[in-house]
């Protein structure tokens, strides 16, 4: 089997330096896991790396479609699973856990495109009314009430008989994969992540969101959509920045749950002074095994 290699963790736990570091050791190179970094123009908000920080280092997965396109865990798979195949020491970085554990795992997604005649029906619905329809087909569905476009997605695909539930739970891997998830302790995070989000205001934030909103474009992830909220005068910017901690705060909680139950990591905390070295031990212990 293929060997990889996923770094992951919350926000501000320095995944992006750390890979780096590791791949320059292994000569390997990084496949995004960022469900947000897919796409050009979210730069600042997903704290997407630059190119003259990459270090030498080949990244894929960054900036390769709009973001009025639809790219989603079904188009990850196919794209990843090629990098993986193609590279000789992948690594994937990031933290959203479904599109990770897509690649690596024997999820079966088909492609499909998102009907607007059935969207329209359940305009006038709420999110929790929703949900209790699509509960009512799924009842073992897991999944985000306030994320509503998957929430109508998954609804659609119930009533066609496709449950999300049954695709998802696949725990067959298709690689020999090592999972790393960095550690932070809570009131470590909430610090980093109130000195990320100062940065990122510094950086021009404000004003990425308003040129996607002069697009039309509204972006459903963290940071962006409470800019956003703050731009059309609904929040003031200390509200929308509160939120933005909070809201991230809890989605770490969510991952680290998520991770450890889904992928059974080999947990390090990120604040270990000889983090490198020792992922870099851990990593090539793995390269060195008899793959299965």
């Amino acid at each position: 089997m293929k060997k990889v290699i996923a770094i992951v963790g919350p926000t501000a736990s320095g995944k992006t330096s750390l890979s780096i570091e590791i791949a320059k050791r292994i000569h390997g190179e990084i496949i995004n896991g960022d469900s947000v970094q897919v796409y050009e123009g979210l730069d600042i908000g997903s704290a997407k790396i630059k190119p003259d920080e990459m270090q030498g280092i080949k990244h894929h997965l960054l900036s390769v479609c709009e973001p009025s396109e639809i790219y989603s865990v079904y188009h990850f798979q196919k794209d990843a699973r090629s990098y993986i195949d193609q590279i000789n020491h992948p690594i994937i970085v990031g933290g959203t856990g479904l599109y990770i554990k897509a690649a690596l795992y024997d999820y079966e997604f088909v492609e499909r495109k998102r009907s607007d005649a059935f969207e329209s029906q359940y305009a006038e619905l709420s999110n929790q009314t929703i949900y209790d329809l699509l509960i009512s087909y799924d009842p073992d569905i897991v999944i985000d009430l306030n994320n509503r476009r998957r929430l109508i997605r998954a609804l659609e695909q119930a009533t066609l008989g496709e449950l999300r539930s049954k695709k998802i739970k696949k725990d067959h891997l298709l690689y020999d994969a090592c999972v790393i998830y960095l550690d932070l302790d809570r009131q470590l995070l909430e610090e980093r992540l109130k000195m990320r989000l100062d940065h990122q205001l510094s950086l021009g934030f404000i004003d990425e969101v308003k040129q996607l909103k002069e697009k039309h474009i509204e972006i459903n992830a963290i940071g962006y959509r409470e800019i956003s909220q703050y731009l059309d005068g609904n929040l003031t910017l200390d509200e929308a920045k509160t939120l933005i901690i909070t809201h991230s705060r809890q989605l770490a909680k969510k991952q680290k749950t998520w991770f450890k139950n889904q992928m059974n990591p080999w947990m390090i905390d990120a604040t270990d002074d000889h983090l490198v070295e020792k992922v870099y031990e851990h990593v090539k212990a793995f390269l060195e095994e008899e793959t299965p």
